[in-house]
């Protein structure tokens, strides 16, 4: 969805991608949910607040409303079992791969996981995805490109699709429903 700059520890550093909002106007537009799940382990190693996460996530709606596009719901999980702040030193079940959040959009959206499409640039978007029943989508922006190129060999089960971008994943769950 937005450029990778590492930790995004400032408002200024997040940027969209310019195919974003037209990927989430289509997923809208179809009539699917879309829900981002992210973790911000950032917030635990004292590289930002949760305010500031809070702020990135303000910014990002807006834009996608800008641009006629809206996510339906954003959770994320501020935790790091090996976190400096006690406070966010937690192993929990929100933290990517592990399913808490997706449990949390079940309830509150009766989202059916094992009709649901994860899409990220990371291979633990497709573990928790494979985990929950769900088809994983790896996108080569951000880390993926990095992720397929050297750590694929380890991967227990490859991705669903690999896509280019965001763009390009929702086309293709799109032709998958048609």
């Amino acid at each position: 969805m937005n450029e990778e700059v590492g930790y995004v520890n400032h408002l200024d550093r997040f940027k969209l991608y310019p195919w974003t909002a037209e990927a989430v106007r289509r997923i809208n537009r179809a009539g699917y949910k879309a829900i981002v799940l992210t973790n911000q382990s950032g917030v635990a190693r004292r590289y930002m607040s949760e305010r500031l996460v809070q702020q990135v996530h303000e910014k990002l709606q807006l834009e996608l409303r800008q641009q006629g596009a809206f996510l339906d719901a954003i959770y994320y999980c501020p935790h790091h079992p090996a976190a400096p702040d006690p406070d966010y030193r937690v192993a929990c079940r929100c933290h990517k791969p592990e399913p808490g959040m997706v449990e949390q959009a079940q309830r509150d959206f009766d989202v059916d996981v094992h009709r649901s499409y994860f899409i990220g640039d990371k291979y633990l978007d497709v573990e928790l995805a494979h985990r929950v029943g769900a088809k994983g989508i790896l996108v080569l922006t951000g880390y993926g490109r990095g992720e397929y190129e050297f750590q694929r060999h380890m991967w227990p089960r490859p991705p669903d699709h690999i896509a280019e971008n965001l763009l390009a994943a929702v086309a293709w769950i799109l032709d998958q429903s048609s």
